[in-house]
Protein backbone atom coordinates (compact mmCIF):
# COMPACT_ATOMS: atom_id res chain seq x y z
CA UNK A 1 0.00 0.00 0.00
CA UNK A 2 0.83 3.67 -0.68
CA UNK A 3 -0.36 6.14 1.63
CA UNK A 4 -0.12 9.37 0.71
CA UNK A 5 0.03 13.23 2.18
CA UNK A 6 -2.01 15.78 -0.30
CA UNK A 7 -0.60 18.87 0.50
CA UNK A 8 3.22 19.05 -0.83
CA UNK A 9 3.16 16.09 -1.95
CA UNK A 10 -0.01 15.66 -4.57
CA UNK A 11 0.07 19.24 -4.65
CA UNK A 12 3.00 21.58 -4.95
CA UNK A 13 1.75 23.03 -1.18
CA UNK A 14 -0.12 26.04 -3.12
CA UNK A 15 -3.43 26.67 -2.04
CA UNK A 16 -5.22 28.93 -3.50
CA UNK A 17 -8.15 31.04 -3.07
CA UNK A 18 -10.78 32.38 -5.31
CA UNK A 19 -12.48 36.02 -4.11
CA UNK A 20 -15.52 33.67 -3.60
CA UNK A 21 -13.44 31.63 -1.25
CA UNK A 22 -13.51 29.00 -3.41
CA UNK A 23 -10.40 26.68 -2.91
CA UNK A 24 -8.03 25.50 -5.73
CA UNK A 25 -4.78 23.32 -5.94
CA UNK A 26 -2.62 22.13 -8.77
CA UNK A 27 -2.65 18.14 -9.30
CA UNK A 28 0.30 16.65 -11.75
CA UNK A 29 -1.25 14.29 -14.01
CA UNK A 30 1.33 11.87 -14.18
CA UNK A 31 0.86 11.13 -10.72
CA UNK A 32 -2.48 10.89 -11.00
CA UNK A 33 -2.23 7.99 -14.31
CA UNK A 34 1.16 6.52 -12.23
CA UNK A 35 -1.50 5.43 -9.42
CA UNK A 36 -4.42 4.95 -11.85
CA UNK A 37 -1.69 2.50 -13.41
CA UNK A 38 -0.12 1.21 -10.08
CA UNK A 39 -3.60 0.01 -8.53
CA UNK A 40 -4.52 -2.08 -12.01
CA UNK A 41 -1.08 -3.79 -11.23
CA UNK A 42 -1.90 -4.44 -7.60
CA UNK A 43 -1.04 -1.39 -5.55
CA UNK A 44 -3.31 -0.12 -2.82
CA UNK A 45 -3.86 3.63 -1.90
CA UNK A 46 -4.85 5.63 0.59
CA UNK A 47 -4.59 9.09 1.57
CA UNK A 48 -4.30 10.98 5.11
CA UNK A 49 -4.00 14.81 5.09
CA UNK A 50 -4.04 17.25 7.81
CA UNK A 51 -6.21 19.83 6.26
CA UNK A 52 -9.75 18.74 5.30
CA UNK A 53 -10.69 20.14 1.72
CA UNK A 54 -13.42 19.32 -0.73
CA UNK A 55 -10.59 19.25 -3.95
CA UNK A 56 -9.26 16.56 -1.91
CA UNK A 57 -12.33 14.82 -2.37
CA UNK A 58 -12.95 15.54 -5.63
CA UNK A 59 -9.33 14.34 -6.77
CA UNK A 60 -9.37 10.88 -4.47
CA UNK A 61 -12.67 9.82 -6.02
CA UNK A 62 -11.46 10.68 -9.35
CA UNK A 63 -8.38 8.64 -8.74
CA UNK A 64 -10.85 5.87 -7.10
CA UNK A 65 -8.96 5.92 -3.88
CA UNK A 66 -11.50 5.02 -1.76
CA UNK A 67 -9.59 5.37 2.07
CA UNK A 68 -8.86 9.19 2.34
CA UNK A 69 -8.85 10.57 6.21
CA UNK A 70 -8.83 14.10 6.19
CA UNK A 71 -8.53 16.66 9.46
CA UNK A 72 -5.90 14.29 10.94
CA UNK A 73 -2.44 15.70 12.09
CA UNK A 74 -1.77 12.31 13.74
CA UNK A 75 -1.16 10.24 10.43
CA UNK A 76 -0.11 7.21 12.81
CA UNK A 77 -3.91 7.04 14.55
CA UNK A 78 -5.70 7.56 11.40
CA UNK A 79 -3.31 4.84 9.75
CA UNK A 80 -4.46 2.60 12.08
CA UNK A 81 -7.55 2.21 10.58
CA UNK A 82 -6.22 1.35 7.40
CA UNK A 83 -3.94 -1.43 9.05
CA UNK A 84 -7.03 -2.87 10.42
CA UNK A 85 -8.85 -3.42 7.07
CA UNK A 86 -6.66 -4.03 4.90
CA UNK A 87 -4.54 -6.57 7.48
CA UNK A 88 -1.09 -4.66 7.07
CA UNK A 89 2.34 -4.63 8.39
CA UNK A 90 4.23 -2.08 8.17
CA UNK A 91 6.81 -3.44 6.72
CA UNK A 92 4.16 -3.20 3.24
CA UNK A 93 3.86 0.34 3.67
CA UNK A 94 4.74 2.93 1.37
CA UNK A 95 4.04 6.65 2.92
CA UNK A 96 4.86 9.59 1.12
CA UNK A 97 5.40 13.09 3.38
CA UNK A 98 6.79 16.21 3.14
CA UNK A 99 6.19 18.13 6.50
CA UNK A 100 7.58 17.27 10.28
CA UNK A 101 3.94 15.81 11.49
CA UNK A 102 4.18 13.57 8.92
CA UNK A 103 7.66 11.93 10.88
CA UNK A 104 5.48 9.51 13.20
CA UNK A 105 4.20 7.84 10.46
CA UNK A 106 7.21 8.13 7.88
CA UNK A 107 8.70 6.35 10.87
CA UNK A 108 7.00 3.17 11.24
CA UNK A 109 6.46 2.52 7.70
CA UNK A 110 8.47 -0.27 5.49
CA UNK A 111 9.67 2.45 2.93
CA UNK A 112 9.41 6.18 3.65
CA UNK A 113 9.61 8.92 0.77
CA UNK A 114 9.66 12.35 0.66
CA UNK A 115 9.59 15.17 -1.77
CA UNK A 116 12.88 16.79 -2.96
CA UNK A 117 11.15 20.14 -1.45
CA UNK A 118 10.11 18.58 1.89
CA UNK A 119 11.46 20.48 4.98
CA UNK A 120 14.87 19.43 5.65
CA UNK A 121 14.08 17.20 8.61
CA UNK A 122 11.99 15.36 6.78
CA UNK A 123 14.12 14.76 3.83
CA UNK A 124 17.02 13.47 6.56
CA UNK A 125 15.12 10.79 7.80
CA UNK A 126 13.33 8.92 4.80
CA UNK A 127 14.59 6.03 3.36
CA UNK A 128 14.39 7.69 -0.42
CA UNK A 129 14.11 11.55 -1.13
CA UNK A 130 12.72 12.33 -4.90
CA UNK A 131 14.22 14.04 -7.70
CA UNK A 132 11.34 16.01 -7.97
CA UNK A 133 9.30 18.58 -5.88
CA UNK A 134 5.80 17.85 -4.41
CA UNK A 135 3.06 17.94 -6.98
CA UNK A 136 5.77 17.64 -9.68
CA UNK A 137 5.42 14.10 -10.25
CA UNK A 138 7.21 12.91 -6.65
CA UNK A 139 4.88 10.57 -6.32
CA UNK A 140 4.63 8.98 -10.14
CA UNK A 141 8.85 8.64 -9.44
CA UNK A 142 8.17 6.33 -5.74
CA UNK A 143 5.31 4.56 -7.82
CA UNK A 144 7.46 3.43 -10.42
CA UNK A 145 10.37 2.45 -8.30
CA UNK A 146 8.11 0.75 -6.24
CA UNK A 147 6.52 -1.06 -9.75
CA UNK A 148 9.94 -1.79 -10.82
CA UNK A 149 11.38 -3.25 -7.47
CA UNK A 150 8.06 -5.79 -7.90
CA UNK A 151 9.13 -6.16 -11.94
CA UNK A 152 5.52 -5.10 -12.59
CA UNK A 153 6.96 -2.42 -15.48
Amino acid sequence: MVVLDVDGVLTDGSIIYGSDRTEYKRFNVHDGYGIFRSRKKGLLFSIISGRVSKVTTIRARRLEIADVFQGNEDKVSAFQEIKKKYKLEYDEVCFIGDDEFDLPLLRKVGFSAAPADAMIRVRNEVDHVTETDGGRGAVREVIDMILEAKKLL
